[in-house]
């Protein structure tokens, strides 16, 4: 990057030494051809720094200071949203410029290793209630989530039949745009624990799993249907007490244009694959 920076210098200021009126010189004046190397040498160049150093950015990266500013009021919702809407459009020209190919949702993984829908808490579905919840204000309430839980009478983390812990799979293709992995209980103020944010391409939604224990992925990564995200935990400020049974929880929210609305994923839980 240092040899084509220099060379975009001398290209800039060639016109001015070699065309205007310098001092001719011999301590002064810059032949010609010091000045305007062939395009070919810096196509070589460029073509040899690696590909994700210069064109292309990893628009992953540009989710959390916006969350930043969504979660501290620092910025208006109708700015918010514009500023979603542009990021999510980035987020899909480069899931496709890496060949992520769309996924029927019938090929949809069950978010739990080893459970089925069964595990879903609530009769039907009951569990999921939007309430006023609101993206952009994180002071509203509701839970327009699912709640999934597993084996864990002593609260260990550990499965009761298997006696391992309990891998959380990612329910859909997308790329990774948030994780948390440092939780602990002292962060009393934050719910959801450890986390990771996954956007779907295809649906245009961010899929959240929170109350995990340890997280296996970072923020970029690509991850199919069944791709491993963590191990099921008890963080949070709803989790961690023990009045909770060990659970994930998880949530879509789907882009209008943008804004971020609760999207109910039931009816795919249900009829998601099931790996053991």
């Amino acid at each position: 990057m240092k040899n084509i920076l220099f060379i975009l210098v001398l290209l800039i200021s060639g016109n001015s030494l070699a065309y205007g009126n310098q001092d001719t010189s011999k301590s002064k004046y810059i032949p010609k051809k010091y000045i305007f190397p062939s395009l070919g040498i810096i196509a070589e160049d460029i073509n040899a720094l690696p590909e994700d150093k210069i064109f292309n950015r990893n628009p992953a990266d540009e989710w959390l200071p916006l969350m930043r500013k969504i979660r501290n009021f620092e910025i208006p919702k109708d700015d918010a949203i514009i500023r979603m809407n542009e990021l999510i459009i980035s987020l899909k020209e480069y899931l496709d410029s890496k060949g992520v190919e769309n996924v029927n949702d019938e090929a949809w993984v069950f978010p739990v290793r080893g459970y089925t829908p069964s595990a879903i808490g609530g009769r039907n579905g009951s569990g999921y209630v939007v309430s006023n919840f609101d993206f952009f204000d994180k002071n509203t309430g509701g839970h327009p989530a699912h709640d999934i839980f597993i084996a864990d009478r002593d609260f260990d983390n550990i499965d009761d039949i298997t006696g391992k812990p309990v891998e959380i799979l990612s329910m859909t293709p997308g790329i990774v745009v948030e994780t948390r992995k440092d939780w602990v209980p002292s962060m009393d103020t934050i719910k959801g624990g450890n986390i990771v944010y996954v956007f779907n391409k295809e649906t245009e939604s961010f899929f959240y799993y929170a109350h995990m224990d340890l997280v296996s992925v970072n923020i970029g990564d690509i991850v199919m249907p069944g791709s491993i995200l963590g191990t099921l935990g008890r963080t949070g400020r709803n989790a961690y007490p023990k009045r909770s049974p060990t659970h994930l929880h998880i949530m879509c929210v789907k882009s209008n244009s943008g804004d971020l609305l609760p999207f109910d994923i039931y009816p795919y839980l249900l009829n998601a694959r099931l790996i053991e």
